[in-house]
């Protein structure tokens, strides 16, 4: 198994010669995404993270669209918006983004600053090795991907810990949990392509 360290060498040594790298970091949910891209953006120094999940539409869009129950799902992204940024990241330069709240439930605009001087910067999201479009385009935006391989029955443990300490009660979140939050662990895990590092973290 690969450490953090290991995985941030390989990533030195993928983005020699460039003046930007850019990472895509990829998991179900509950996989521990934001944690390992924050440790990661530590062990490279000069990094900063990009969120997928600021890209989520807002609730009243979901409602508009009748998909607010399976928020999270690939459609309920703005992935044109995502590309968008992802390409303005990679063409140098300040580059402010959105991030999602989730106390909120709301991805707040012009929430954080990529500055230029990030030499790595990481984009962290569930579906950025998807391979299905609209996804898919955003492959060859990539330097480098990693994915990260959870045992399912941890993810929905986890997943069940993350609605409850936000304060649901337990049949909410067991229900959020099977309707909506499995079905995207799912599809990531049967359709998330192959990535150039597979991590599979030890779990407890």
């Amino acid at each position: 198994m690969d450490s953090v360290v290991d995985i941030a060498g390989k990533i030195e040594e993928r983005a020699k010669g460039h003046v930007r790298f850019v990472v895509a970091l990829a998991g179900p949910p509950g996989s521990g995404k934001s944690t390992l891209s924050e440790l990661l953006a530590d062990a490279l120094g000069d990094a900063a993270i990009l969120q997928g999940d600021g890209f989520h539409y807002d609730n009243a869009i979901l409602d508009a669209l009748g998909r607010h129950q399976r928020k999270g799902a690939p459609d309920t992204f703005d992935v044109a918006g995502l590309e968008s940024v992802v390409m303005r990241v990679r063409a140098g330069g300040d580059v402010v983004v959105p991030v999602f709240d989730r106390p909120l439930d709301l991805a707040r605009a012009g929430a954080a600053r990529i500055s230029a001087d990030a030499r790595f910067v990481i984009v962290e999201g569930n579906y950025l090795t998807l391979d299905a479009a609209p996804w898919s385009a955003l492959r060859p935006l990539f330097d480098l991907t990693v994915l990260i391989d959870v045992p399912r029955a941890e993810l929905e443990k986890r997943l069940m810990r993350r609605w409850l300490d936000l304060g649901w009660s337990a049949d909410r979140a067991a229900h959020w949990v099977a309707s909506n939050d499995m079905p995207n662990v799912d599809l990531v895990k049967a359709h998330g392509a192959s990535a150039d590092i597979v991590w599979r973290p030890h779990v407890l």
